[in-house]
């Protein structure tokens, strides 16, 4: 069920603070960038969307290879880990957009200093957030694969995947999304993201940070995503709720893209005064 994590946009004619982008993205799901990269592109930035640790295949390859062992044996502080060290090798700090579980590592990464600005798309919430625990058991439930072996990865049926992440979509639609995306998880790194790996101090001041929702996210209600908002109280901290998207929101059309695009020409106009 997971995604390359990591995208990085590069655009010569930002100022120093905002020279380079790297954005991470979900869990169960590959090639999530791809669309966002060819629109980033357009407006002149470098990108790049490394994937994670383990899940450098195809989704077919990937679900064929079950159960994985490497894939099986990710967690999400090494994930964190991962990407952490992928930014340091750049020699400016890059925005950072991740989705979901991304979301969740954008905040991770952006307490440790390591962005100029981060986007949040329809994330995990860290732990402590409000409301978030029962909602997300009980969603997670299968996918945490309690009483069973961490050893076998989780995989997403069709049946979860139309209600929590293609849904108000066609049959067809969600068939075909499933197939182009939908790979296996660890069961550590769900189970990780309920303790306190996945802890974020509210109170420390932090770079330029943008939250999202969608109303029609049956898989991260904008609830959740409003009541992480409403978490922090230090430096610039945005959200935005959106009318029309569903958690898969890389296979709508690209009104979150371009939204974050106009968000981060504000926040460069900002810091440029």
């Amino acid at each position: 069920m997971a995604l390359p994590l990591t995208f990085f946009l590069f655009k010569r004619a930002y100022v120093k603070r905002f020279a380079k982008i790297s954005c991470l993205h979900r869990r169960y799901i590959y090639h999530y960038w791809d669309e966002w990269k060819v629109y980033f592109e357009s407006k002149g930035y470098k990108c790049i969307a490394p994937a994670w640790p383990h899940k450098e295949a195809s989704p077919e390859e990937l679900r064929n290879t079950r159960p994985n062992d490497a894939i099986a044996s990710n967690r999400l502080a090494d994930l964190t880990d991962h990407f952490a060290s992928i930014v340091l090798e750049i020699p400016e700090k890059p925005i950072l957009i991740g989705h979901s579980l991304g979301g969740l590592i954008v905040q991770l990464l952006l307490q440790r200093g390591l962005g100029t600005a981060g986007v949040a798309l329809h994330a995990f919430p860290p732990k402590g957030v409000t409301g978030s625990t029962f909602s997300l058991v009980k969603k997670l439930w299968e996918a945490r694969g309690l009483f069973t072996s961490t050893q076998e990865t989780y995989m997403i049926p069709f049946r979860k995947w139309k209600q929590a992440f293609a849904n108000g979509m066609s049959c067809e639609e969600q068939k075909a999304l499933f197939y182009k995306y939908a790979i296996p998880e660890s069961k550590r790194v769900i189970r990780d993201a309920f303790k306190s790996t996945a802890k974020i101090d509210f109170e420390k001041p932090h770079a330029p940070l943008l939250l999202t929702s969608g109303i029609n996210d049956q898989m991260i209600p904008a609830s959740l995503n409003y009541n992480n908002y409403l978490h922090y109280t230090l430096s610039i901290t945005d959200y935005k709720e959106f009318k029309n998207s569903n958690h898969l929101v890389f296979d709508h059309p690209l009104e979150e893209a371009e939204y974050v695009f106009h968000w981060l020409q504000e926040i460069q106009e900002f810091y440029q005064h």
